[in-house]
């Protein structure tokens, strides 16, 4: 399985916000709606020039700690398979909040290349409660059902602070050598809020070779500053229509995105 960086170019991860899925306190009862609408975002991704989508259970609040219930895996899985059909991207699962052994599944059913885990190594104090990284079985789980698959693990999670006086740089560091990340994720405190530049550098000083994704607030008028330090950006909100979140993906924004990448 080929890294998604192993190009030399600047890489753009468009979100797919799957809408409630069932089991989750907004439910709808639609599920062929919400995998039509998933996959028209999809298409938007591909047709504006992203290079890779993340595909997330963001419609599923209040999020729960641990693991995720095996309607919400079914859920995700036929919306990634219709993805998977509909474009040729690569395709990655997080699974909220914090579900990596489901993302990696869903990576085995769908044909998908990465995960993300929110607190891969060390603890976060989040809005869920206390939540501990578990890199020990992620890696081996991954070893085992969907080996190659790259793990991009967030440092300082948004919505959540450490636990402990453990400073960024050494989190990066640990997270990288300690947890065997393929990829780092840097974000603001919360959805569509930018990073601060200087964490951004901070992560890059400490982990120089390892890949660097931005994981919030990105937008046209920031990137270039962020693609100083950073490989690549995932970016959800600011490229729907009107730029709000509940809006369907804009593919004229996403090509914008691209174009000021260059």
């Amino acid at each position: 399985m080929k890294s998604l960086f192993a190009a030399a170019h600047k890489r753009l991860i468009g979100v797919v916000h799957l809408r409630p899925l069932p089991g989750s306190p907004r439910w709808g009862g639609d599920l062929k709606a919400i995998i039509d609408f998933a996959v028209a975002d999809a298409r938007a991704y591909e047709r504006g020039g992203a290079h890779a989508i993340f595909i997330e259970n963001f419609g599923d609040v209040p999020f729960t700690k641990s693991s995720v219930g095996p309607e919400t895996i079914a859920a995700m899985s036929a919306a990634g398979c219709a993805m998977r059909a509909a474009v040729k991207l690569p395709l990655g699962f997080n699974v909220l909040r914090n579900d990596a052994r489901a993302a990696l599944a869903l990576c085995a059913a769908c044909d998908g290349d990465f995960i993300r885990v929110n607190v891969h190594t060390g603890a976060m104090l989040t809005d869920q409660g206390l939540i501990e990284g578990d890199a020990f079985t992620t890696v081996r789980y991954r070893d085992r059902i969907r080996p190659g698959a790259e793990i991009y693990a967030d440092v300082h999670v948004k919505h959540a602070v450490p636990l402990g006086d453990w400073t960024l740089e050494d989190s990066a560091h640990d997270t990288v050598e300690r947890g065997l990340a393929d990829a780092l994720i840097v974000s603001g405190v919360g959805t569509g809020q930018p990073a601060e530049l200087a964490d951004v550098e901070k992560v890059r000083r400490a982990c120089p070779k390892t890949s660097l994704l931005i994981g919030s607030g990105v937008s046209v008028k920031n990137v270039e500053d962020y693609l100083q330090f950073a490989d690549g950006v995932i970016v959800g909100s600011s490229l729907k229509r009107h730029g709000k979140l509940a809006n369907p993906v804009d593919s004229k924004r996403v090509a914008a995105l691209v174009k000021a990448m260059r």
